[in-house]
């Protein structure tokens, strides 16, 4: 009975014996390390978790030695070249005052803590978005008003020299509303059509051709990949903005690699979609800082001195405005920026 009543639970189950060999694994460990249970049974913890992390050893011989269970979350388990993570508990066996078995149990948590993080990329664009307009909007209502005062004192004004610092007040207004614009963000409605994503990545291609032909462009596409409904210039804005940030981080050399791949079973947000269209900017620039990765998304954040911080933030919002995400992954030598667009009717 209690063999049937493990082969059914959807939490995956381990037992090792005193000497830490495993002696038993249910349906759900099965399908957790993509193993058969003929393969794994009589293997040691050391070999059955050699490429994890290091935790997890540690924590099954603490157990072993203090006798006592123990919790340990998030920890990476790889076997097969298939990583993922994972919380582990482990249980002792006492007989006679000592261990006899151990009980581990693992729970896959990487779709948990995926929608963790998704909600917080949402809530933090939200919020921002919530700010900057208001900002925005703050300093537009004066700003025509200075800018209006200006082109007045400047009809006014009969020496050149004086009509100089007029023209300066009126450029200098024209350049603050500019960004305020930007930093508002697209102000039309959305224009949804069917198209074909790599006819926007082809377009985006051009471009940076004409912009920056010392950069070497590779494209990996999957032809695949069906029609999406979505605005064909909020898109190309979107791409653009990471493309171009890319660029900049190889100082215009180097090779940039554009992607496409469909994401099965991907959830954004809450959200459950069967079929999702997977778009990868990578480069090999110098990478972001790491104490930069989780405010990028952030309007007016930048390590560049010429920059305003804006490319990111509008490239999410536009993204967020086709129910899809932006996520980012750096290391020097190694960008990764992945947009996720879901496919037409494909959500439940």
């Amino acid at each position: 009975m209690y063999k049937k009543i493990l082969a059914h639970l959807n939490e995956a189950i381990l037992l090792f014996n005193h000497q830490l060999i495993l002696t038993y694994i249910n349906s759900a460990g099965e399908i957790l390390l993509s193993d058969s249970s003929n393969h794994l049974l009589g293997l040691s913890a050391i070999q059955l978790f050699k490429s994890s992390d290091s935790a997890l050893l540690i924590d099954l011989q603490q157990c072993l030695s203090t006798k006592e269970p123990l919790v340990d979350r998030e920890l990476n388990l790889v076997h097969l070249n298939h990583s993922m993570t994972v919380n582990f508990g482990a249980t002792p066996i006492l007989e006679d005052g000592q261990v006899n078995e151990i009980v581990v149990e693992l729970q896959q948590v990487d779709r948990q803590l995926r929608i963790t993080k998704d909600e917080q990329l949402f809530a933090q664009q939200t919020v921002s978005q919530m700010l900057v307009k208001g900002l925005a909007h703050e300093i537009k209502n004066p700003l025509g008003g200075i800018r209006g005062a200006a082109q007045l004192l400047d009809i006014e004004l009969q020496d050149p020299e004086l009509k100089e610092y007029t023209q300066v007040i009126i450029q200098e207004s024209d350049r603050l509303k500019s960004l305020m614009d930007k930093m508002l963000g697209p102000n039309k409605p959305s224009k949804k059509e069917s198209l074909n994503i790599h006819v926007v990545l082809n377009r985006i291609h051009q471009l940076i051709n004409v912009e920056a032909n010392s950069i070497t462009i590779k494209t990996d596409y999957d032809p695949s990949i069906p029609m999406l409904k979505a605005d064909k210039n909020q898109l190309i804005q979107a791409i653009l903005n990471i493309v171009q940030n890319a660029v900049q981080a190889m100082n215009n050399t180097g090779i940039l690699i554009l992607k496409t791949r469909i994401q099965r079973h991907m959830t954004i947000g809450r959200k459950f979609y069967k079929l999702t269209a997977r778009i990868d900017i990578i480069d090999n620039g110098h990478g972001i800082e790491p104490n930069l990765m989780n405010q990028i998304f952030y309007p007016m954040i930048t390590n560049r001195a010429d920059g305003t911080g804006l490319g990111l933030s509008i490239a999410q919002s536009l993204i967020n405005q086709h129910n899809g995400l932006i996520e980012c992954e750096s290391e020097p030598g190694n960008t990764r920026f992945s947009i996720y667009l879901p496919l037409e009717n494909n959500h439940v």
